[in-house]
């Protein structure tokens, strides 16, 4: 599973995305100060990324071996059926369809669920790791006076177009963090990712069972 995908999916929706202000009342008064930092570059490096990778990747297998049991049933099933047809009465034949078209059904159903609760796990393993960014970038901004700090990553829509280089406080904040910067490298920024996909299984097999009417 990609976690930069996962990353940029949860940061659309974060507060991170929406740029940080770390001014006081004091320092409102003084002279503007603008900062930005690659999001995704820092958490790539932070020692939480590898664990939700983990988590994630063992979460996902769980839900694509459920996905593959239905599915096998399914087939197996379906097999059956098409073979044994010509011997069936039609109501048996019938009764076949029906569960056929139940268990298609449920496959699809479960294929939608399985989406969201994996896009749920996600953004609850992430929160950690955002919170404590975000702490980390607050306390860098005001250590160095920084008025507005921006998310500079790139991820579909980016919110800094240019910018001079003294102002990426990256790896100021990896080094709050007591991160020695470049332990990863630097996330390419690139289009936005789309959402998180569904457990990998056999495709079900799509053909239409036809009901008795």
């Amino acid at each position: 599973m990609n976690l930069v995908k996962i990353f940029r999916l949860t940061l659309a929706a974060a507060l991170l995305t929406a740029g940080t202000l770390a001014a006081t009342s004091a320092q409102a008064q003084a002279p503007l100060k603008i900062g930005y930092t690659d999001v995704q570059y820092v958490l790539a490096q932070m020692p939480e990324s590898k664990q939700i990778e983990s988590e994630l990747k063992t979460y996902n297998d769980q839900l694509a071996a459920q996905l593959k049991s239905k599915s096998t049933e399914f087939d197996t099933k379906l097999k059956a059926y098409q073979q044994g047809g010509p011997t069936m009465t039609e109501v048996v034949k019938a009764d076949k369809e029906k569960e056929l078209q139940s268990l298609q059904q449920s496959i699809q159903e479960f294929q939608r669920s399985a989406e969201q609760s994996l896009q749920q796990k996600q953004q609850t393993l992430l929160k950690p790791a955002l919170d404590k960014l975000q702490k980390n970038i607050d306390a860098v901004a005001e250590e160095n006076s920084y008025t507005y700090v921006f998310n500079s990553d790139g991820g579909g829509s980016p919110l800094l177009l240019h910018a001079p280089k003294d102002g990426d406080i990256s790896d100021l904040v990896l080094k709050k963090m007591g991160i020695t910067p470049g332990a990863a490298a630097p996330i390419k920024s690139g289009p936005a990712a789309p959402a998180a996909p569904a457990p990998v299984a056999p495709g079900v097999n799509k053909t239409k069972i036809k009901a008795k009417k």
